[in-house]
């Protein structure tokens, strides 16, 4: 249970909506057992006074109080779906929101193990679990107990002994059901929970899959694991239908033989009065109050499936980010120096250190390359800038302040990114270049893909094409150009390149390096490649091998030294 106590806390901020629809909740119990109680009784003393010859009986007042208690009924059922299910709603949007904002904080670090498909249905099936804690847990119990009180205060007032009768095996049942039903769907709710995850990631890794399984000839085996995955869903999902349908069993077999009890105490008479109408008021009441009890039996019966999507949460909501910015940190926009001092990183489980001992300053609107093969630092050296991790050894300044010192925001602006992985999000063309500048007008967005040649998107239906899942609309030199559009917008005082040109042909790569260069003049660059180009508009040029720096100087000067970069280019 402790792993819903974050989750309750959240409760606070929507307390009046959900406290409301706790007492229409409870008004509504009381108008359905108030109407079938009354019309129990009016039935029998109707017919009674029927019998009676001379009798007077006043039919007026009852039938308005069933045509009340009925209308009541209605109106506090509806009121109490719509105030309850929109605070509960609300809730779990804002819950999303949290849970993602958490979880932006430990990418690429914490969670890196987690897959795509398992934070997705943490995201949508776990939060959504989260409404059993309110609409099925909270609720229920609180207005059971205050039923029962209602229910038994009533009898007493007429027959204290069938009051205390009933209220005692209420409550019996109330204390007991819990305990019985947790226990017995538990286990089958963990299950639940935890295949729903394994399910989507084995179906996502089948249909995104299917070109690769088929020409390796392993899609049935996919298949057949994600089949597997659903029939343990459905077998579990089956065995809590069958726990549901006992506990509607069990609960009418309590009702009938409290019903048999209930009688056999007022058979005689209530009150020391002879036998009269008010011995089917509590029959009809003793039948009415089991309504309270059907949803204390499902609350617990699914809490252990709720419990599991809490731990699942938890695993993402309570785990500290490698790199925490402060919130009251340096909040200056950059003007654009980066110094390295004695950087060293090793990445978790790696035998030697991805950068050692890098030491290197570059003044604001400088321009520097970073060359040097595959695996040698260079993309490491620019996580190590964006904070995506923090150096093990020695400190990265921006404008002579540490990393460490800046606030997220002011970081995020002064920095703008083209990483060699893009990624383009389901959306329109349009949404998918606000992200860089959500001020940005229309026309902004036409000159920056005119200029990287992106022509061709403005077409109809223009800003407003729809560019699919990772962009598969688009080839590979269309996503990296509009990355470097992205960029463009961006317009910040520090631009971080990791092979912004891959994949592009070499006329459109010059072309493209030109552009980067022109709208970079009177910013600081930090470009990365490992192809010789574009290396002569470079300030410096930092060749590096093994995580270290051995080369650096201009172009000219490390050419005229004959040595590893000189090397480099008589290859050519």
């Amino acid at each position: 249970m402790r792993d819903l106590l974050p989750f309750l806390r959240l409760y606070k901020k929507h307390w009046f909506g959900l406290t409301a629809g706790i007492v229409l909740a409870l008004a509504t119990l009381c108008s359905a057992i108030g109407l079938l109680t009354l019309s129990g009784w009016f039935i029998a003393a109707s017919a009674l006074a029927g019998l009676t010859i001379g009798s007077n009986f006043n039919y007026m007042l009852p039938a308005g109080g069933v045509r009340g208690f009925s209308i009541a009924r209605t109106a506090g059922r509806w009121g109490e779906r719509v105030v309850s299910h929109d605070a509960t709603f609300k809730l779990l949007a804002e819950l999303r929101i949290y849970f993602f904002r958490r979880l932006t904080p430990l990418i690429p670090g914490r969670i890196g193990s987690l897959r795509d498909a398992d934070l997705l249905n943490r995201m949508v099936a776990d939060v959504d679990a989260m409404d059993h804690v309110y609409l099925r847990l909270i609720s229920p119990l609180i207005v059971g107990s205050l039923g029962i009180v209602a229910i038994s205060s009533f009898l007493f007032w007429f027959e204290p002994s069938l009051g205390l009768t009933l209220g005692g095996i209420l409550l019996t049942m109330m204390i007991a059901l819990p305990i019985v039903f947790y226990r017995l769907g538990a286990g089958h709710g963990r299950v639940i929970s935890q295949t729903k995850s394994t399910l989507r990631v084995s179906l996502l890794d089948w249909i995104q899959g299917q070109a690769e399984l088929n020409i390796f000839g392993a899609s049935q085996r996919y298949r057949q694991q994600a089949e597997d995955e659903q029939q343990t869903l459905l077998c579990a999902q089956r065995k809590m239908a069958g726990i549901t349908g006992l506990a509607s069993a069990g609960l009418l077999a309590a009702n009938g033989l409290t019903l048999v009890l209930m009688l056999w105490l007022a058979a005689d008479g209530i009150a020391g009065n002879k036998p009269d109408p008010f011995v089917a008021m509590v029959a009809f009441a003793t039948m009415a109050s089991f309504e309270l009890m059907a949803p204390v039996a499902g609350a617990f019966q699914y809490l252990g499936q709720t419990i599991t999507s809490a731990k699942r949460l938890n695993e993402v909501l309570q785990t500290p980010p490698d790199t925490p910015f402060k919130p009251d940190g340096y909040a200056n926009v950059a003007k654009g120096k980066l110094t390295f001092s004695g950087v060293s990183y090793r990445y978790h489980g790696a035998e030697q250190d991805a950068l050692s001992d890098v030491n290197l300053e570059v003044a604001a609107g400088k321009k520097i390359a970073l060359l040097g093969r595959t695996g040698c630092g260079k993309s490491t050296l620019l996580q190590l800038i964006t904070r995506n991790w923090d150096p093990q050894r020695g400190t990265i300044l921006i404008d002579d302040v540490s990393l460490t010192e800046w606030q997220e925001s002011a970081l995020r602006k002064s920095i703008a990114v083209v990483s060699q992985r893009v990624d383009i999000f389901n959306g329109t063309l349009r949404n998918n270049l606000k992200m860089a500048n959500s001020s940005a007008s229309d026309d902004d967005f036409k000159e920056v893909l005119n200029q990287v040649g992106l022509q061709v998107l403005l077409e109809e239906p223009g800003l407003d094409m729809w560019l699919g899942d990772g962009g598969r609309l688009l080839s590979g030199g269309e996503k990296r150009r509009l990355s470097i559009a992205r960029a463009l917008l961006r317009n910040a005082p520090v631009l971080l390149l990791d092979e912004p040109t891959e994949g592009l042909d070499a006329r459109t790569e010059q072309q493209i390096l030109s552009l980067i260069l022109e709208h970079a003049k009177n910013k600081t660059v930090v470009f990365i490649t490992h192809r010789l180009i574009g290396l002569t508009d470079m300030d410096e040029i930092c060749l590096m091998d093994e995580g270290r720096i051995i080369e650096q100087g201009s172009h000219q000067t490390l050419k005229a030294q004959n040595g590893r970069y000189s090397a480099l280019l008589k290859r050519l």
